[in-house]
């Protein structure tokens, strides 16, 4: 990001390099302001085009794992259009972040495009700044969803590699079939 010429706050540097040093593989940001789960690519790849669907090599695992929060979310899984997060409810709660709004420098991009930690944004209500009255209703409508979710990291690829001893290697390259996007095996 730095290279792009982007300011990188120092908290968000501290978490780049916690990302870097630490095989995560899951994770969600939650914002406020609407009911939705977006997932990466949040950044069009023509910039110049605003809401252009700009799907990852990943995008059926990033629709299951976006799903599986959304679908466990008792709003966000409503079927009212007249709530907020109404306008999500023909795509089951979930967009493409770029197809949603492009914007550069998420966290969500860089997890995906800089180590094996796969995110979503989570719009977890439709305040943006919720009143200290309305979090306690806002977690219970997040918790099970939250759990959910959290579940999803035994899906996709698990386990050791390791050489003829037995030894594990660390670093190692796991390419799958018909997906342009490596991920590496930890320390």
């Amino acid at each position: 990001f730095c290279s792009l010429g982007f300011q990188v706050a120092p908290e968000t540097k501290a978490v780049m390099k916690w990302l870097r040093s630490i095989p995560f593989v899951l994770s969600a940001s939650l914002h406020g302001g609407e009911l939705v789960v977006t997932y990466p690519y949040d950044y069009s790849r023509h910039p110049m085009e605003e809401k252009m669907f700009s799907p990852t090599p990943d995008e059926k695992m990033f629709k299951m794992l976006a799903k599986a929060y959304a679908d466990a979310h008792p709003v966000i899984s409503d079927r009212s259009e007249l709530r907020c997060g109404g306008n999500f409810v023909k795509r089951g709660g979930i967009i493409n972040g770029a197809e949603w709004y492009s914007f550069t420098g998420g966290m969500a991009d860089f997890n995906y495009l800089h180590t094996n930690c796969f995110e979503v944004t989570v719009e977890v209500g439709c305040e943006k700044f919720p009143l200290e009255e309305e979090l306690f209703t806002i977690w219970h409508e997040n918790r099970d969803a939250l759990l959910n979710y959290m579940e999803m990291v035994h899906r996709g690829i698990k386990g050791i590699v390791s050489d003829k001893f037995g030894n594990p290697i660390k670093n190692a390259r796991i390419s799958v079939r018909g997906i342009q996007h490596d991920v590496t095996t930890g320390n």
